[in-house]
């Protein structure tokens, strides 16, 4: 059993570090300490603040008193996804222990991380009442002049500048990049951090895979029916709902397995991907039409 926890130790820190390493939406991460645990396992509370605004100040009777309403919301966790892989002992003393060594790290950073990105993107993108658009970007010029307007659909909306991310096509990125001049320079300045996202993650609709029906036995996700490839989002952090509630990666020693001479990795992970509805304004999204 000794084994077994020290096996654990040991890849549970690596699990964390690629996670961090290869998701591109980690930085939308939602701060622990803010929310609470909810009633149900797949719920979260999330303290939501409102205020009333300035009031006439009056000589004789002073402030005009003010109401501060602060209320816990529950949400409910919409990302439940998880995976059991065997491994036979005799296979990973074959491979000298990278059958099973590499499979945990592998699984994470080629199946996990590219769906968890794509289903967050496509939620976003989903939202009612972001500002949304379309259009062919040809050139560089055409995706400057997009973004100008993304900036200044923000500005107008009352968007603070500061943790607005810009995520976008390397093709897009590349087309702006090309041109070096100091228009281009300047309109990137607009954002706090840039990610290049692969068009393979960055879809407005995305159909998950259960894993066990004719079909699907693959699991992962693909593009849903209806759905558009995305140009750029830019996300104003404050906006999201984005917390990993629950991640378990899971090992399973061969001596401990009651039901076969193998190693077992399981992984699972309860998360949330959604918008404050006061806060759609921080959202913008331009596909393809």
């Amino acid at each position: 059993m000794a084994n077994t926890i020290e096996l654990a130790k040991a890849y549970v820190p690596l699990l964390d570090e690629v996670y961090k390493l290869a998701s591109l939406t980690s930085d939308l991460d939602g701060a622990p300490e803010l929310v609470t645990q909810g009633a149900n396992a797949n719920e979260l509370v999330i303290p939501m603040l409102d205020m009333q605004g300035l009031g006439d100040y009056s000589r004789n009777g002073g402030y005009v008193d003010g109401d501060v309403t602060l209320k816990n919301e529950t949400v409910k966790c919409n990302f439940d996804r998880g995976r059991m892989f065997t491994v036979d002992t005799m296979d990973d003393l074959e491979t000298a222990g990278i059958a099973f060594g590499r499979l945990a790290g592998e699984f994470i950073r080629t199946k996990v991380v590219p769906e968890l990105d794509a289903f967050r993107f496509a939620s976003y993108a989903g939202k009612t009442g972001i500002t949304s658009t379309s259009g062919a970007l040809a050139d560089g010029a055409a995706v400057i002049a997009a973004l100008r307007t993304a900036i200044t659909q923000m500005d107008e909306a009352e968007v603070p500048i500061d943790q607005r991310y810009l995520y976008i096509t390397p093709t897009l990125h590349g087309l702006v990049q090309d041109m070096d001049t100091t228009k281009s320079r300047e309109v990137f300045q607009r954002f706090a951090m840039i990610r290049d996202v692969p068009q393979t993650r960055f879809y407005t609709a995305i159909e998950q895979k259960d894993g066990k029906t004719s079909g699907e036995e693959a699991g992962g996700y693909a593009v849903a029916t209806g759905g558009k490839e995305i140009n750029f989002m830019v996300i104003h952090k404050p906006a999201v709902i984005q917390f990993q509630k629950h991640v378990a990666p899971k090992i399973i020693d061969p001596g401990v397995n009651q039901s076969g001479d193998a190693y077992k990795f399981g992984y699972r992970n309860v998360g949330i991907a959604d918008a404050y509805q006061n806060k759609v304004a921080g959202i913008y999204l331009h596909h393809k039409a």
